[in-house]
């Protein structure tokens, strides 16, 4: 029997949601989202690869950011250029660690998701992609993590419609985007 195919895209007001299997780093985006840790300093994963496409410029930036505000919370964000890669933008938010589902993790991720959203719409951005936040080095459950993600994008883009046309979640191996091909299922409906 032939598994039924799941959707890889939805609508949220004036707004695509569009789910894809790839590289983040050669996103033609105005924006992409890095999965940043608190020092900004670049890391594995998400933000090894980012920083290591985009070139020095992004580190520099990400240096002053934190010479002047500190380490970055979880669920905040902020933007840097983009450097080499062809988006015009990073915005670099920093997802929770999970333990075990208790301490606000949700809220926290969500968080990070519409913050994110929050700085594309400042700096005018009209297309966005995002990695899976906080599923990899930070242990959060893929599953769980996608439906938290599509429902706080969903949130963000109905509350705040017009600016951005385009979110995209740009994940990296099928098994991640069939969890959220299911969210997006569950969190759009039909």
């Amino acid at each position: 029997m032939e598994e039924e195919a799941r959707p890889r895209e939805a609508r949220a007001a004036s707004a695509r949601v569009v789910l894809l299997q790839g590289d983040i780093t050669t996103q033609e985006a105005d924006a992409i989202v890095n999965a940043a840790n608190s020092s900004l300093m670049g890391g594995g994963g998400v933000d090894g690869a980012i920083h290591r496409a985009g070139g020095p410029r992004i580190l520099e930036e990400c240096k002053a950011i934190v010479d002047e505000r500190g380490r970055l919370p979880a669920g905040e964000a902020v933007a840097t250029t983009a450097g080499r890669m062809p988006a015009r933008w990073v915005i670099h938010t920093v997802g929770p660690r999970w333990q075990g589902g208790s301490r606000g993790e949700d809220g926290t991720l969500a968080h990070a998701y519409r913050s994110s959203l929050e700085v594309a719409r400042e700096l005018g951005a009209h297309t966005v992609a995002f990695p899976s936040i906080s599923t990899g080095a930070y242990g959060y459950p893929v599953a769980e993590a996608a439906r938290v993600a599509l429902a706080a994008i969903r949130a963000e883009l109905e509350e705040h419609p017009g600016t951005i046309a385009e979110v995209r979640l740009v994940l990296h191996d099928p098994h991640t985007l069939a969890a959220f091909e299911q969210a997006l299922a569950d969190t759009f409906g039909e």
